[in-house]
């Protein structure tokens, strides 16, 4: 296994042409919170800006703790959470 399907980057099946992007959710909630850049997201989700960064750049996974921090900012449910970062499994592997 390549870090690249550890943190989630592969490809859906050839049916859904969807593929996991971190930026398309992060980009989501600076529009949903009016926020102007990541450093600012990062302050209303209470976490370090390099976070993000490593997110954005997919050195970092969205992990569970940060999914539940960004429902509690926005209202939004994990699963819309999810689905805005093209993860669409029913659920996780353990």
């Amino acid at each position: 296994m390549n870090n690249k399907t550890i943190l989630g980057e592969s490809k859906k099946t050839d049916d859904d042409q969807t593929e996991f992007d971190p930026d398309r959710l992060l980009d989501a909630l600076l529009y949903k919170l009016r926020l102007r850049n990541d450093r600012a997201l990062a302050f209303a989700l209470g976490v370090a800006p390099p976070v993000l960064s490593k997110i954005r750049h997919r050195k970092l996974p969205v992990g569970a703790s940060l999914l539940i921090r960004m429902h509690e900012t926005t209202g939004l449910t994990t699963a819309e959470l999810r689905a805005l970062m093209g993860d669409y499994r029913k659920r996780f592997n353990t």
